[in-house]
């Protein structure tokens, strides 16, 4: 089993970071930098950052921000939002960011895909699929910041992002986003019993043992999360020694006890 990355997400939204409950309700929790540095410091693995407006508001990427943004982060960056074209991700892997994340682009560009992995490499690109729950117990894939319905089932939508070059897979969970009441697993595992790929599991994380559950459970590669270390005491750090204490295997750049 490869080692499970614990991954901070940063939701950017004009001049700072918000948080919200099932991508609404948006709170701000502070600024881009001071957060880097924070968790420079505090023994994550990567960091995911989304202009969470850019799509829905036809914004390009800020590529002078996420420069500025890079040279204060000391782990992989993934960038995302608002990306639509090549020269977008050219501009923003010349800024600084490691991996770019595509989500809106991936419907009405799908081939968008196919260009990026065949000109930077699979493992630079982070397919995003935003999904919610329907009463009958089925989901769907929405785009637009959760604010369109692409009526297309998850795990399908997975494997037509996986042909066409992905090298991971970051799945949230809309309705659990903001709740800190655990992951969805039924969703993770619909995706990760159909690609082969990693699939990075976010929306809901509360708890150390949600984390747990999700990796063992549903088959996550890693585990993204906001609120529970906005809100909460719990830390990357502290996610990696419960994940150690449960067999399983992380980057153990902090003291196991």
């Amino acid at each position: 089993m490869l080692k499970v990355r614990v991954i901070p997400t940063l939701l950017w939204k004009g001049f700072g970071l918000v948080k919200g409950v099932a991508f609404n309700s948006w709170r701000r929790v502070g600024t881009v930098l001071p957060a880097l540095k924070v968790y420079n410091a505090r023994d994550v693995d990567e960091l995911v950052l989304v202009d969470i407006t850019a799509s829905q508001e036809e914004r390009e990427p800020d590529h002078e921000a996420v420069a500025d943004f890079s040279a204060e982060c000391c782990v992989p960056l993934t960038v995302g939002g608002g990306i639509n074209n090549l020269q977008q991700i050219v501009d923003l892997l010349r800024a600084g960011a490691d991996k770019i994340s595509i989500n809106t682009a991936a419907f009405t560009t799908p081939e968008l895909i196919n260009q990026a992995a065949t000109r930077f490499g699979a493992q630079c690109v982070v397919a995003s699929i935003d999904a919610r729950r329907h009463e009958d117990g089925s989901y769907s894939v929405f785009s637009r910041s959760g604010s369109h319905d692409c009526r297309i089932e998850p795990s399908s939508w997975a494997c037509e992002l996986v042909d066409r070059g992905a090298g991971e897979i970051l799945l949230t969970s809309i309705d659990r986003d903001g709740t800190m009441q655990g992951y969805d697993l039924k969703l993770v595992e619909q995706i990760t019993s159909r690609v082969d790929i990693p699939v990075i599991a976010s929306g809901g994380a509360g708890n150390y043992q949600h984390m747990v559950e999700v990796i063992q459970q549903a088959g996550a590669s890693a585990v993204a999360a906001a609120s529970m270390f906005h809100f909460t005491e719990q830390t990357p750090a502290g996610a990696k020694q419960a994940l150690h204490r449960a067999g399983i295997p992380v980057r153990q750049n902090f003291v196991a006890v």
